[in-house]
């Protein structure tokens, strides 16, 4: 049995890979073909998320021992099969590359393929450029918030208007006093 996966990435469109694999290699053998395919270097933290069919996150395999903690199930590349959380056609995962900005690829069981047999994995389909390994999160951050729209509609009501929120609006506060604690110093 072969299990043929492909791989998309949500920053480049015309970015596709296939790898196939045997089921009963381990993750970190997905991931190593993985890495050869778009070029990156084994020095980063990586993830496998097994997903659901909407690709919310339901198990990760780290790279890495990361939880000592014996009461919660907890997966390691090199120990774990893929056969042992892939078993269905159409199953959905992540590949988190760049755990810094939560860069990663979509991954999905396209196919497989019974009755024959494979050691280790091949890329099998090669289009597109993959995108940078990592960025600088200056960058990243620069890029995702340019964004937002912070007009006066950012609030979800067209009529919003920020002077609305003056010191005068805001009563109930130790009124009593009478003084309220957004004096012109501090407002």
């Amino acid at each position: 049995m072969i299990y043929r996966f492909t791989l998309i990435s949500d920053e480049s469109d015309d970015f596709v890979r296939e790898i196939q694999i045997d089921p009963e290699a381990t993750f970190y053998d997905f991931h190593k073909a993985i890495l050869q395919s778009v070029g990156y270097t084994d020095d980063q933290m990586t993830s496998f998320f097994i997903c659901d069919e909407d690709w919310e996150k339901e198990k990760e395999v780290t790279l890495e021992e990361m939880d000592d903690n014996s009461e919660i199930d907890s997966w390691v590349m090199k120990e774990t099969r893929i056969d042992e959380l892939v078993e269905d056609e159409k199953q959905k995962l992540l590949y988190v590359f760049d755990y810094m900005t939560e860069r990663c690829f979509f991954i999905e069981l396209s196919e497989i393929i019974t009755g024959k047999h494979m050691k280790g994995a091949k890329c099998t389909k090669k289009e597109g450029d993959a995108p940078k390994q990592t960025v600088d999160f200056a960058e990243f951050e620069a890029k995702n918030n340019a964004a937002l729209d912070l007009d006066e509609n950012f609030y979800g009501d067209e009529d919003f208007d920020m002077d609305d929120f003056d010191k005068d609006g805001f009563g109930g506060f130790d009124e009593g006093s009478g003084g309220n604690p957004y004096d012109e110093d501090r407002y």
